[in-house]
């Protein structure tokens, strides 16, 4: 049950083909990524995609919004940008049982195309924490 591995980092920003272009630059590449219905890049360092950019259309967001199942998604600016931290990790229903043992509220989503469970939930500050369970 414990957390075994960063996966990956997830950046939104107003700026999408200049931030792939940025890490690009760094030596990642732009791979393939589920068809969500939002645009957005996903970025590899060999095979594992590292950097998750969500882009943010401010004329047509409702992709995003209706992914994310809110409508207060705020415009990136500084370090705001940085939308999440996610970790790889086993045993959901293990977590799920200490979330609600806690008190503490989570969401559960499955990532089209994927075999896919992810476990997102707010820490003390806000900042979202997705767990990843791949289906083996």
């Amino acid at each position: 049950m414990p957390l075994n591995k960063l996966d990956h980092c997830s950046i939104r920003t107003l700026k999408l083909e200049e931030t792939k272009d940025f890490f690009e630059a760094l030596g990642l590449t732009d791979g393939e990524r589920p068809p969500f219905p939002f645009p957005g890049h996903w970025l590899y360092a060999g095979s594992d995609p590292v950097v998750h950019l969500v882009g943010i259309d401010p004329d047509n967001p409702a992709g995003l919004y209706d992914y994310l199942g809110k409508e207060d998604i705020d415009f990136p600016d500084g370090g705001g940008a940085v939308d999440h931290l996610a970790f790889r990790a086993t045993d959901p229903e293990g977590l799920k049982g200490i979330l609600e043992a806690r008190g503490i509220d989570y969401v559960e989503r499955e990532v089209p195309d994927l075999k896919l469970l992810q476990i997102f939930a707010d820490d003390p500050n806000g900042v979202t924490v997705e767990i990843n369970y791949w289906e083996t």
